[in-house]
């Protein structure tokens, strides 16, 4: 029982539960809504679960072996978090890597074989190969292992939607309203993947500033070591207005019609957080203020992913 938990607590299931719920709300917010207009999808549930499924285990996997070359990174940063070497053994860890990450990989080629995808088996191997390479080099440069985080956040989205418009077709719709349907579905894609990148993008470079200690010790070239407490501060607070500002002109444009319940709860659990955040930002100075920021960015993005229901309210 002790290993299993500290497998769970190793692959981070809050996060891994978390994309679980991001693909599920975009099939049963966006994609489940299409049926009843006579849109149809050569994708079915089946598949789709095992998209999840080969989801869930690349980021696993990632997870692992992140863990296992930041080995010494975290006994300073997070020395209470780490399971390596503390309750499951590093050849292990590797194992457990390799087995997730071939599972993945084999679920997605299955699906290009029994589907009409034929990109899903490459596009996954390479998501497993950047996250090797994030965890042995990428993560410690300037930038690139933020954005390359936040890319692959948005992908969660970005895959669910690439597999079911590749597929899509009008059965039993009026031809007349099928391309609405298709450029609707891709815009509201494009608005959550776009969501999803900026606000990742804001949490790694928090993450950043909170774990400058033990990143300044083993070499890591990030924001706050490079540029500077104030300078990454600036950065992510311009993020913060952009993302801000994005969310109002939506906003405004769906009030055009009628949606009130939208406008509202963007306001109070998206802007108005995101709002605090930024106050309290510029007062933040201690590992533990960035911690708690962090979390309050994880809350928000959770919030921003539940929106998706709001669409399964107005469809």
């Amino acid at each position: 029982m002790k290993l299993l938990l500290a497998f769970f607590r190793l692959v981070r299931w809050q996060n891994l539960a978390f994309i679980a719920i991001t693909q599920l709300l975009f099939y049963f917010s966006l994609v489940q809504p299409l049926y009843a207009k006579g849109v149809s999808f050569d994708f079915g549930k089946q598949h789709f679960l095992l998209l999840m499924l080969a989801s869930v285990l690349i980021a696993a996997a990632g997870y692992i072996i992140n863990d296992y070359f930041d080995l010494n990174i975290d006994r300073v940063n997070k020395p209470e978090k780490n399971e390596i070497d503390r309750t499951i053994k590093r050849r292990w860890a590797i194992v457990q890597h390799i087995v997730l990450s071939l599972a993945g990989i084999l679920i997605s080629v299955y699906i290009d074989l029994t589907t009409r995808t034929f990109w899903l088996g490459i596009s996954n191997f390479i998501c497993v190969m950047l996250l090797f390479g994030y965890s042995i080099s990428l993560k410690k440069k300037l930038l690139i292992g933020n954005i390359l985080i936040s890319a692959l956040t948005a992908w969660v989205i970005i895959v669910a939607f690439l597999c079911y418009y590749r597929t899509m077709f009008c059965a039993g719709c009026d031809p007349a309203f099928y391309e609405v349907y298709v450029h609707r579905f891709i815009r509201i894609a494009i608005l959550y993947a776009g969501f999803a990148f900026i606000i990742s993008l804001i949490r790694e470079v928090v993450k950043d500033m909170e774990d400058m200690e033990g990143d300044a010790r083993y070499g890591c070239r990030t924001m706050p070591i490079v540029w500077g407490i104030p300078a990454s501060k600036m950065f992510v607070a311009v993020w913060l207005v952009v993302l801000i500002s994005i969310i109002c002109v939506v906003q405004v444009y769906v009030l055009q019609f009628g949606w009130w319940i939208s406008a509202a709860y963007s306001i109070l659990l998206i802007i108005v957080p995101l709002v605090w955040i930024i106050f309290k930002l510029r007062s933040a100075q201690s590992a533990r203020d960035y911690h708690r920021l962090s979390q309050a960015i994880k809350a928000v993005m959770l919030a921003g992913i539940l929106s998706m229901l709001i669409f399964r309210i107005y469809s």
